[in-house]
């Protein structure tokens, strides 16, 4: 808590400083669908950014571990990165991407480990371990696993099959035991990626009246419970801060922080 409290009082007063609205940095493990009819290649984009704004997008290093998990089997996919430019609205920062054959059907989780960030304006370290879950063919498989991360989201609702104006419910875990209390930032991603194109759309989905609802902030239960309704159709970024056990590195203050996206659809 005191590493929160640090951070959140370091970051505040840069903003203030800077005179900038606060936004919530998040790792992103971006694919168009998360419900497919049926298996193939899907593209996969691994953005640090802020995604409601599209803004300043942070230099990715090297991720320490990248996988996806279908079935019970874990498949090592660190090598099939390779690195990318990215565009934001306001700069270009290092990102990767890979594309991955599902076959078959069920469910996969991917998972990205990244190389802790330095945030020059916090003077500390932030490492999201990302997770996002997609489904070929409706058959459910893998989504409510828990895959036993440092820092995790165990979702209750499946990421990849939710209407707009459903909750999405997950359980915020560190070093596999529920986090009570743990505050989880939330962003929709407003700007989605240009098709074919490694940069946001320049057009936002939606306006955010003021600061607080750009990046929303809520908190989990005694239980590490969070429960979010989904407002409005698109990819949602649930952040857990500083859950992880790896608060130290390289002598600075560590952030390790649990990410999951999920997908929201309009019935029509």
């Amino acid at each position: 808590m005191k590493k929160l409290l640090g951070l959140t009082a370091l970051a505040l007063m840069a903003v203030l400083c800077s005179g900038l609205p606060a936004l919530a940095h998040f790792q992103m493990i971006y694919t168009p669908e998360a419900a497919l009819e049926k298996g193939g290649e899907i593209p996969l984009k691994l953005v640090f950014t802020h995604p409601f704004e599209a803004g300043h997008t942070m230099d990715m290093g090297q991720p320490k571990e990248f996988f996806a998990v279908h079935k019970g089997k874990k498949t090592d996919l660190l090598a099939t990165l390779k690195p990318i430019e990215w565009t934001s609205l306001t700069n270009s920062g290092k990102a990767f991407e890979t594309t991955y054959n599902m076959r078959g059907m069920g469910d996969w989780i991917f998972v990205v480990n990244p190389a802790p960030y330095l945030e020059p304006s916090e003077g500390a370290y932030i490492q999201q371990i990302t997770k996002v879950v997609v489904n070929a063919g409706g058959l459910p498989t893998d989504w409510d696993a828990e895959l036993g991360l440092p820092a995790e989201i165990v979702p209750l609702d499946k990421p990849y099959a939710l209407w707009t104006g459903n909750v999405f419910r997950g359980v915020v875990k560190g070093q596999g035991k529920p986090v009570p209390f743990a505050e989880v930032e939330v962003e929709y991603l407003n700007h989605p990626p240009v098709p074919g194109k490694n940069e946001f759309q320049k057009e936002a989905l939606a306006t955010a009246p003021q600061d607080a609802f750009v990046t929303m902030t809520i908190k989990a239960d005694e239980n590490g419970v969070f429960t979010f309704g989904i407002p409005k159709a698109g990819w949602w970024g649930f952040a857990a801060l500083g859950v992880g056990p790896d608060d130290k590195f390289e002598g600075k203050e560590n952030s390790q922080d649990a990410v999951i996206w999920v997908k929201a659809v309009d019935m029509k």
